[in-house]
């Protein structure tokens, strides 16, 4: 089925990245689009109206993280919600011992292991999708929590395919996130956003961002985790990588 034309020029206006891929990964990227939003429905919220360039952009930025992998289409997602900006949900979160806060927190971005969906702010959608190298995109953030479902937990753990693979990934991570908690503690500065010290699945989430975002930095000081997450990916995302050189 070939591409249509409009939604190709969205992805060339909206999505930075896609103009750095190799033709082959392009038409993959495409292809993997096509099926993606033959499945997945969308919903407007707040009066956000639908329309092929909402669904494009999303599912171009969402596909990233399926291309040279032999993997299902975030089987456990079936609906993605788009708010037009910033909204505001109820949240009750851990702090310590047997202490828990509640309150309403304005969100970008949210998706849960029970919940089949993911909601999104339109607005920072757009913004990840036009700096492909800041080193936060909410869509690569969420649909990385989607990948971690995959194994049915909420762990950090994607579904891995080897013993050695999952041993191998258990040593990486558990080790680069209790340096993310103590920098997160003790104020130094850090590559990885501090938020994903607050629990193995935002860590994944989080790491994911940097690997696709500022993959050169990522790699000149975190090379075992970068070497993790490309073994996973199976991409090499400085191949294409919009960061300054600079930038690390």
């Amino acid at each position: 089925m070939l591409f249509p034309d409009d939604w190709l020029a969205t992805i060339k206006r909206n999505v930075e990245f896609f103009q750095r891929l190799s033709v082959r990964d392009q038409a993959e990227l495409l292809g993997h689009v096509q099926v993606f939003l033959a499945e997945k429905r969308f919903e407007g919220c707040d009066g956000l109206e639908i329309t092929d360039e909402v669904r494009v952009t999303i599912a171009a930025q969402a596909c990233l993280l399926l291309l040279h992998r032999k993997t299902d289409y975030f089987p456990r997602l079936l609906t993605i919600l788009v708010y037009p900006s910033t909204y505001v949900a109820e949240e009750r979160r851990h702090l310590h011992g047997h202490v828990w806060q509640e309150g309403k927190m304005a969100r970008l971005g949210e998706t849960g292991r029970w919940l089949g969906a993911i909601v999104l702010a339109w607005d920072a959608v757009k913004l990840g999708a036009a700096d492909p190298a800041d080193g936060k995109n909410v869509v690569l953030h969420e649909f990385a929590h989607q990948l971690d479902y995959e194994n049915h937990a909420e762990d950090g753990a994607p579904a891995l395919e080897t013993r050695d693979q999952q041993v191998s990934w258990q040593e990486v991570m558990r080790a680069e996130f209790a340096s993310l908690r103590t920098a997160d503690e003790t104020g130094i500065p850090t590559l990885l956003d501090t938020y994903g010290a607050s629990n193995p699945a935002e860590f994944f989430a989080v790491a994911t961002e940097a690997f696709f975002e500022r993959p050169r930095a990522l790699n000149a000081r975190h090379p075992k985790l970068y070497a993790e997450l490309r073994r996973y990916f199976q991409q090499d995302p400085v191949e294409y990588s919009a960061e300054a050189r600079s930038a690390y």
